[in-house]
């Protein structure tokens, strides 16, 4: 197997699966499966030190250009939760409403552009911060986009007789949020030349977030996963999950001051922040750990997972600090094995998300992961 990432496939972390109507599932067998699990997961979130594993069943089209098709989604995200119980793991897969990243945007009126097998891309809407706060954005949950992620969650809910665990949209932190509103090249400019703005602009992205994700809750009830989308999640875990990759291109001062006050405003009005970056982040660790109320943190630790993973060593800082890891390690038996190896030591808490090609392999992975981290 290549353990390089793979810029052939459009989707490193996907699964192929059948997709299966609402009509031809077997709901009380999912049910019956994801309470089996259920102790697992309460027993790891209350416990300071331990290990679970995941066996993510992510398909490709839901998140690209099959967000937009409500039934096929649905019925390829059944077709995967029908298939994940093939597969040795701790904690179950989930169904996930999706509809694309630009879903504070919409509040600022962008709207999508739906290129030809592509997921769903936004134009930024102004050259700085100062124009964008000179406008008046509208509720999410009034735009077009924010409509029909309700929409899909009242479907998804609908479909599935409300008896499946369910996840918020996908959700991004303030910052990407913001940069998806103001030119990148100008908002970057802004964290230098218009601090105070860049903090009153992330605050409003912040207060845009916990509205629209109330609506969410008002629909999904005791159905909903956390932290949801990307995340390993569970009924039983707490904390929000938000993408904020755009950290990257800010130092870790700049990080600490501009944008973590927003970051701890949203989280902490859903059980505390849990972060998510793309590519190799380890060197602002310290600077995400100061994030209060911290939950989780989610990264990528394989070349096939990501050409810039994460190296391990330097995230054992979070051991003893009640602090989850969820590692994606895309690989085969020898490559997962070898990364958790890495990763482990005692006092951490950690969720290894696998994900190997076959049931036979993923039991041998599932097994040997439980043997080492002890």
């Amino acid at each position: 197997m290549n353990n390089k990432f793979d810029n052939s496939i459009a989707d490193s972390q996907a699964t192929p699966v059948e997709a299966i109507s609402p009509q031809k599932f077997d709901f009380d067998a999912y049910v019956d499966y994801d309470k089996s699990l259920e102790e697992k997961s309460r027993d790891f979130w209350q416990n300071d030190s331990g290990v679970l594993v995941y066996r993510r069943m992510r398909v490709a089209e839901v998140f690209s250009y099959g967000s937009k098709d409500v039934k096929n989604s649905l019925e390829l995200q059944l077709g995967a939760l029908q298939k994940s119980m093939e597969y040795k793991a701790d904690i179950p897969n989930f169904l996930e409403p999706w509809y694309g990243i630009g879903t504070i945007a919409a509040s600022y009126g962008a709207s999508y552009h739906w290129a030809e097998g592509q997921a769903p891309a936004i134009k930024s809407l102004f050259n700085s911060v100062k124009d964008a706060l000179e406008y008046d954005p509208v509720p999410v949950s009034q735009t077009e986009i924010g409509r029909h992620t309700l929409e899909m969650i009242e479907y998804f809910l609908d479909r599935t007789k409300g008896k499946l665990p369910v996840s918020l949209t996908d959700t991004q932190s303030p910052l990407n949020a913001a940069c998806n509103i103001v030119d990148i090249s100008g908002f970057m400019m802004d964290t230098f030349m218009n601090p105070d703005g860049i903090k009153e602009f992330l605050d409003r992205m912040a207060d845009l977030l916990i509205e629209f994700t109330h609506e969410q809750l008002k629909l999904i009830g005791n159905n909903v996963v956390w932290p949801g989308h990307g995340f390993t999640s569970s009924r039983e875990f707490a904390g929000i999950g938000m993408s904020d990759d755009n950290m990257l291109m800010l130092s870790g001062t700049s990080y600490a001051d501009l944008v973590i006050p927003s970051v701890e405003k949203f989280g902490n009005a859903f059980g505390g922040p849990v972060f998510h970056s793309c590519g190799n982040w380890a060197d602002r660790i310290e600077h995400v750990k100061k994030i209060r109320n911290l939950k989780t943190v989610d990264g990528a630790f394989s070349e096939e997972t990501d050409p810039d993973p994460n190296p391990a060593e330097a995230f054992h800082s979070l051991a003893n600090t009640n602090i989850i890891l969820n590692a994606r390690i895309v690989g085969n038996a020898d490559t997962v094995l070898n990364k958790v190896k890495e990763l482990w030591i005692p006092g951490m808490k950690l969720i290894v998300v696998t994900y190997c090609q076959t049931p036979q392999e993923q039991e041998i992975v599932y097994n040997r992961i439980h043997e080492i981290c002890v």
